[in-house]
């Protein structure tokens, strides 16, 4: 990486929190009804100690901190899955639970798993990183002291908003401060998910809260003309005062052009998560500075800039770049590319009723069969036997299947020409 931004690692340390790991503790019941907010509790804390005690550097956790951070996951969790439509429609919303937790469960532990100190370097280095573009308005020249100086007063505020929002969302009181490791942990947790929340905006697009908050330090607009942001966002409530919002509904109206589903918000950042492992785990680490800058709308000239990128270098960098994306969404992570997109197999793979009848009828009797033995949610073992195929053999298959669907979905399939015509 270039030398501009050495500062502020692009790149999240690795820890061992497998969100979708096994658990000895699995909720058993009916998987479309919800668990109410002390079973899944429950499920937490048990999880929460397990793997706490596997932290063998840091401090005990204490039983009424860890049943204190299980109650505020879950809360928020049901409270998510009750206000998504989407998951709610899905039939299954334990298993979203279930999930939901799992991954709040990760991102707790790799704060606490780094201790106090290396965590609060990792989440500086995570949000400066997104932030630094933003701290100076547009055509400022400044020196980089000067910006960093800036920045560092920006997150200092920052990281004060994030506490206030903390307390107000789990009900705490207004002196709550994180004690205990795995509370600043889960602070700290908060904090980086706060600060990525998109905020939709009606010319079209969306942003990341901490982006936002960035440009609006910059413009250093009088304190009397800015509105909080959070606050605009959210639905105006009949407190009996004449007037009050009207100014908030007016930014609201011109900041927010939809509700945003949460089950979106979760799915994308898993979606993000699992492409950054996956082109790590391949060698593939300029492939994810390349995508983070993308994520933040970093144009070509700044991302050659900050990558000491030529032409011909980020040509190929692009080129492999999209290689890989295409084989993650189409082989490794195919079934969570395909539940964010809307195009899982139970949606059909994306397709309508006249699309999804054309392509089957592009499809062999073996592929078919495929496709159903997919359908039935069959282990690839259990199906290459059935098929007599080597795995290889049907990820080979399985990834031209989803790539005729693809062709469908964006209307670029061309039937071939036989020879004879």
């Amino acid at each position: 990486m270039n030398g501009k931004l050495s500062n502020f690692s692009f790149e999240t340390a690795y820890v061992a929190t497998d969100s979708a790991a096994p658990n000895n503790h699995f909720p058993e019941g009916d998987l479309g009804l919800e668990m109410n907010v002390e079973t899944l509790a429950d499920y937490i804390a048990r999880e929460l100690k397990d793997r706490t005690q596997l932290g063998t550097r840091v401090e005990t956790v204490h039983p009424a901190s860890l049943q204190m951070v299980a109650m505020r996951i879950a809360g928020e969790v049901v409270r998510i899955c009750r206000s998504s439509a989407r998951i709610q429609r899905s039939g299954c919303v334990r298993c979203w639970q279930l999930s939901l937790a799992r991954h709040r469960i990760a991102k707790c532990l790799k704060y606490y798993y780094l201790g106090s100190k290396q965590a609060r370097i990792e989440l500086h280095s995570t949000l400066g990183a997104i932030a630094y573009r933003y701290i100076t308005p547009m055509r400022s020249q400044v020196s980089f002291p000067v910006r960093y100086h800036l920045l560092e007063d920006f997150l200092q505020s920052f990281y004060i908003e994030s506490l206030t929002v903390f307390r107000r969302e789990h009900q705490l009181a207004d002196n709550y401060t994180p004690r205990t490791t795995l509370e600043l942990a889960e602070y700290m947790a908060f904090t980086e998910q706060y600060a990525r929340r998109r905020i939709t905006l009606k010319r079209g697009g969306g942003q990341q809260l901490l982006v936002l908050r960035a440009q609006g330090f910059s413009r250093r607009q009088p304190a009397e003309t800015t509105l909080d942001m959070e606050l605009a966002a959210e639905p105006p409530r009949d407190d009996g005062e004449p007037n009050r919002c009207q100014a908030m509904q007016q930014v609201r109206a011109s900041m927010v052009s939809e509700a945003i589903d949460p089950a979106e918000s979760f799915l994308r950042d898993r979606v993000i998560e699992e492409l950054v492992e996956y082109l790590e785990s391949n060698g593939q680490s300029d492939c994810v500075d390349y995508l983070i800058l993308k994520l933040q709308d970093f144009s070509a000239p700044e991302i050659d800039d900050i990558l000491g990128l030529e032409a011909r270098q980020r040509d190929y960098l692009q080129q492999r770049f999209k290689y890989h994306v295409e084989k993650f969404a189409k082989a490794h992570q195919w079934q969570l590319v395909h539940q964010w997109l809307g195009a899982d197999l139970e949606d059909n793979l994306g397709l309508n009723e006249k699309q999804w009848q054309a392509f089957c009828q592009q499809l062999q009797p073996q592929q078919q069969q495929l496709l159903q033995f997919k359908r039935d949610r069959k282990t690839d073992s259990a199906i290459a036997q059935d098929l007599q195929w080597t795995i290889k053999q049907l990820q080979r298959q399985w990834f031209q299947l989803l790539e005729l669907a693809w062709q469908f979905r964006n209307g670029t399939f061309k039937p071939k020409v036989s020879a004879s015509n």
